[in-house]
């Protein structure tokens, strides 16, 4: 009986409670779920001032470069020990000579017509006077006046020929020395001692010493960065020149070196749609008589980093690049401490910053986290940083 009995009170009980739960749900309060805001990086922005460069890079050059050549033929009698490649030369400085007994000749020939025509010029005159008072008093005809005036004429004309011989003559004995143009270093020596140069043939290339370029390109974008007018044309000099720092390795170690833009060209390349402009550098004085200085001439030929000082900007905000989002965006963060993106004026973005036009209220702050996930309105906790 108790095993029929047991089980049929068990079951019912459990029955009865299964249904008083039913009817008597317990009600559990519902509550939103916490969310934990994250913490970001922010700093403040502040409207100020910036310098503006330009970068770009190219190789040296010399600003000048001649190719030295003989004004007159001969022998070469004597050659300068510094016409070797490498060697410098001071302007006016003596190079090479060729032998002079020709030309010396020639100048003394000169000198004897001259002297030949002065004398006949001489006698002319004083036969015209005489002619002249002979024809007053009728005891000379007028062919004879005409005569003694033509003899004048001729020679006048042969003292001319003849002193105009005697300054090409003259001019000729002094080109067998050249001298140097300007201050330079011989790139290259094409002539030796006793050989015979024909004139114009080419004795020795120089490049000056003093003053070197450097032609770098820079993109229609840039232009607009630089403080100078747009269209001009010729050199820029002066304070009107932006200031240059250029770097490079040489010798294992970097030099930093100091110029000037003075030139852009006027053609844009059509394949990189850029202008090439000119640096122009003064190189330190290395003679011995001078001593030697800490810095070095920039050389010929080597590659070169340069930063060309731009114009100054107003009322712009610099940030950090990273800021940007979506190439036009960055994340405010309000009062509220919600975050939220916002479109900005790109003035320029650099290396390391940007400046922005537009957008952004000074005092606003703007995250600089690299937070991936982020929607607007997303509850932060900013930490505030300085830059």
């Amino acid at each position: 009986m108790k095993r029929i009995v047991l089980p049929i009170a068990i079951l019912a009980g459990s029955v009865a409670i299964a249904i008083l739960l039913i009817r008597n749900p317990t009600e559990i309060e519902e509550t939103a779920a916490e969310i934990q805001p994250v913490s970001v990086r922010v700093v403040e922005a502040t409207l100020g001032s910036s310098q503006l460069t330009v970068h770009s890079q190219g190789k040296v050059q010399a600003a000048q470069r001649v190719n030295l050549s003989a004004p007159v033929a001969g022998p070469v009698s004597w050659v300068s020990p510094a016409l070797e490649p490498g060697g410098f030369i001071e302007a006016g400085e003596p190079l090479l000579r060729i032998d002079a007994s020709d030309y010396e000749t020639a100048a003394a020939r000169g000198r004897a017509s001259v002297q030949q025509a002065e004398a006949e010029l001489a006698f002319a005159e004083d036969t015209l006077r005489r002619t002249r008072d002979l024809a007053e008093r009728s005891l000379a005809s007028q062919a004879q006046l005409q005569e003694a005036e033509r003899t004048l004429s001729v020679t006048q004309a042969r003292l001319a020929d003849a002193q105009a011989s005697l300054r090409q003559a003259t001019l000729d004995l002094e080109r067998t020395e050249l001298t140097a143009p300007f201050t330079a270093v011989i790139e290259s020596k094409d002539v030796e001692l006793g050989q015979f140069i024909n004139r114009a043939q080419n004795v020795a290339v120089l490049y000056g010493a003093d003053l070197v370029e450097v032609r770098v390109p820079l993109a229609i974008r840039q232009l607009g960065f630089l403080d100078i007018p747009l269209g001009f044309r010729g050199e820029l000099t002066g304070d009107r020149a932006p200031e240059v720092r250029l770097t490079g390795m040489y010798g294992g170690e970097q030099h930093q070196w100091q110029g000037r833009l003075v030139r852009i060209e006027a053609a844009i390349d059509e394949e990189s749609n850029a202008v090439q402009s000119i640096i122009r550098v003064n190189q330190p004085d290395r003679t011995a008589s001078s001593g030697w200085s800490a810095d070095i001439p920039l050389p010929i030929g080597l590659y070169v980093q340069a930063e060309i000082g731009g114009r100054e900007v107003d009322n712009v905000i610099a940030l950090p690049r990273g800021v940007i989002r979506n190439n036009s965006q960055v994340l405010v963060v309000d009062a509220e401490k919600k975050m939220y993106f916002r479109d900005v004026e790109i003035l320029r973005l650099e290396e390391d910053t940007v400046l922005i036009s537009g957008g952004i209220r000074p005092g606003e702050l703007i995250c600089i986290s690299p937070i991936q996930a982020v929607y607007d309105g997303m509850p932060v906790h900013p930490v505030r940083e300085l830059i």
